[in-house]
């Protein structure tokens, strides 16, 4: 209650300094817009790119569209560029009806002359799935999301049958498939537009100056400061997007907050934990709530010595109150994590056993693994505040206190947010505090990404963790559609994670947004990015 109290407080003297000293924003704008507080850069505006929550925020849903969607309210499949699509009896070809009449983005850079059609589809999945391809390497050639789940090795063919026809075959039946599909990272950018960087010899623009057919164009981006974007007016499903949206990079959550008081902000990302209160208070506020479809944990470096070691792994796990995390870190926004999935998933596991506090054991498993002496390791702590994990660096604190303990020296590290993703990508962490926002609710979206063997080329299975075993049990998986047939592989791969320990499952946050109460059709969407294309205000 006192340090509630003491933010307020804080927040305050933020507010009437911002106010004495008149708009600080970088950017202006009339009613006709919403200002978005961000947390950060996005690395590109294409999130074909990277998993980042950051990158996707900018450009998924502001930018472009899919060929499928998740409807946010219910999760279900709904059609979006491909306006209806039939599977095969054996699961291995789905064929998708392209909607027709539906315009690109006209910008100072790039002026279309057609419609999209079957050919974009085309370029597009088969940029990030053929290392052949004109575009493939074009800004590092790296599809994090699509090789962690090896969907370029599932798909057989492509096909153009029609203008607005396309069939897809894949080499197995994969359950999941439809719902990658639908995913913040399965795109659809604009072959024209290719062909056009192409004559010009200036193909990373793809990704930096951005084309879709989504409800907004790409303007500018400033560094550090704001994007700006334009209502795309031939949008094909509305015409109610707001007339200007801006993303004002604000990585302060104190300041993100203060500006969303002053009116400066119509939305912000991440509200810390001791600020939920301060909006909640507030009739100009609104705060939206929803659990979570993610998990935060620690993973160990497995490919280092001595985290190769699953009884060290097991060593560490059991040195550290997971319960003293969530009441620290969280507050009461979260639940204990036993395994990857949260409740809500229809795979998750009741029976699953938890870790426990026990640093005697730790301290036996050490001595055991012949570490009776201790050691130094590192602990990197992000350094943005995700759902997951709002202050991964007090966490660090919390579990360096905890590991000396049991004889073991922690250093914390920290980079900015790009040079961090990148160098743990590269395996130069000893262990990190991280976590996973569900993309979709399919459970091989957690199982296949965070730990299989090709997730760690990808960079996304930051445990560096390959288990054949485990790798087996996931693609077993997805052959079969029977909900109840799944469950099964999914708890067998449990019981390998809690017997190999290559990371501790710590907590499933709820998702929190905060914005002005005039701000109309803003939802959190469960399964990643935010979206304005269907805001008002």
């Amino acid at each position: 209650m006192y340090l509630n109290r003491a933010y307020q407080i804080l927040i305050m003297c933020i507010v009437l300094t911002l106010s004495a000293c008149g708009k600080i924003s970088s950017v202006n704008i009339n009613d006709a817009g919403i200002i978005y507080c961000s947390e950060g850069n996005p690395t590109s505006f294409n999130p074909q790119l990277d998993t980042s929550g950051t990158t996707s925020d900018a450009s998924s849903h502001q930018i472009y569209d899919r060929l499928l969607n998740f409807d946010p309210l219910t999760g279900k499949i709904i059609p979006a560029l491909a306006s209806s699509w039939l599977v095969s009896s054996d699961g291995l070809t789905y064929t998708f009806q392209l909607r027709r009449q539906v315009k690109f983005h006209s910008t100072d850079y790039f002026q279309p002359t057609r419609n999209f059609n079957a050919d974009d589809v085309m370029f597009s999945i088969n940029r990030w799935r053929l290392p052949n391809h004109p575009f493939h390497h074009v800004s590092g050639g790296k599809y994090p999301y699509f090789t962690s789940l090896e969907l370029n090795q599932k798909i057989d063919k492509i096909e153009r049958i029609n203008g607005y026809r396309v069939e897809l075959t894949l080499k197995s039946p994969d359950s999941s498939f439809l719902a990658n599909l639908a995913t913040d990272f399965a795109v659809i950018l604009s072959k024209e537009y290719a062909n056009q960087l192409v004559q010009q010899d200036n193909l990373q623009a793809i990704d930096n100056y951005p084309i879709g057919t989504g409800p907004f164009k790409y303007i500018n981006y400033k560094k550090d400061r704001y994007i700006r974007y334009a209502k795309h007016s031939d949008y094909w499903r509305h015409d109610s997007a707001v007339e200007k949206l801006i993303f004002d990079v604000t990585p302060s959550s104190s300041l993100r907050l203060a500006k969303l008081i002053t009116g400066e902000c119509d939305a912000i990302a991440y509200p810390s934990q001791s600020e939920l209160n301060v909006v909640r208070e507030r009739e100009d506020l609104t705060l939206d709530e929803k659990p979570g479809l993610n998990v935060g944990f620690w993973a160990f470096n497995t490919s280092k010595p001595p985290f190769d070691n699953p009884k060290v792994r097991r060593a560490l796990s059991l040195a550290i109150d997971k319960n003293a995390l969530l009441e620290t870190v969280y507050f009461e926004s979260a639940t204990s994590a036993k395994g990857l999935l949260p409740d809500s998933s229809w795979a998750h596991q009741v029976d699953l056993i938890d870790t426990s506090y026990n640093p005697v054991m730790a301290r036996k498993l050490l001595i055991e693994s012949g570490i009776s002496d201790g050691f130094s390791m590192d602990i990197w702590a992000m350094p943005v505040e995700r759902a997951y994990n709002p202050n991964a660096r007090k966490m660090a604190i919390l579990i360096q206190r905890y590991l000396s303990e049991i004889g073991i020296s922690a250093n914390i590290v920290s980079y900015e947010w790009s040079t961090f993703r990148q160098r743990l990508t590269e395996g130069a962490h000893d262990s990190v505090l991280i976590g996973w926002n569900a993309d979709n609710g399919d459970p091989d979206n957690f199982y296949r990404p965070l730990l299989t063997c090709a997730a760690i080329e990808s960079g996304t299975n930051r445990a560096m963790w390959c288990n054949p075993e485990y790798d087996n049990l996931v693609n077993q998986a997805v052959l079969y559609s029977d909900t109840k047939d799944r469950i099964s592989f999914y708890h067998a791969a449990n019981s390998v994670i809690a017997e190999q320990v290559p990371l501790v499952p710590i907590a499933h946050a709820f998702r929190y947004r905060a914005h002005r109460s005039e701000l109309k059709g803003l939802v959190i969407n469960p399964f990643g990015a935010i979206r304005f294309g269907d805001v008002t205000k």
